[in-house]
């Protein structure tokens, strides 16, 4: 059984840039990180509850104006899929605030 060390040689490779760049040196061999951008990945999230949230509420509505193609199973999975989605994203939340909080306590 083989182990694969090519992303821990990445993630080595990575820390050690960033801690090179901390202290001020110079990089001479940093790999730049071709990952998605942070801030395109959130927003996509937030979209993604957010158009989540509103489908299930456009069914509750056609389920409460007595539309025949919507049942009661579907608008009540709807809804708490929609719920578990909003609750994660906020848990998300909550992990980045604190983790700002801790880096805003760091002693410099």
């Amino acid at each position: 059984m083989a182990i694969d060390t090519r992303q821990i040689d990445q993630l080595l490779s990575e820390l050690r840039s960033a801690s090179a760049l901390a202290s001020g040196k110079s990089v001479g061999n940093a790999t730049p990180v071709d990952g998605p951008d942070f801030s395109q990945v959130l927003k996509s999230t937030i979209d993604q509850v957010n158009a989540a949230q509103q489908d299930a509420h456009k069914m509750a509505a056609d389920f409460s104006s007595g539309q025949s193609d919507v049942n009661l199973q579907d608008v009540m999975i709807n809804l708490q899929k929609a719920n578990l989605s909003f609750q994660q994203m906020v848990q998300v939340r909550n992990r980045l605030v604190s983790a700002y909080h801790d880096i805003m306590n760091i002693q410099v």
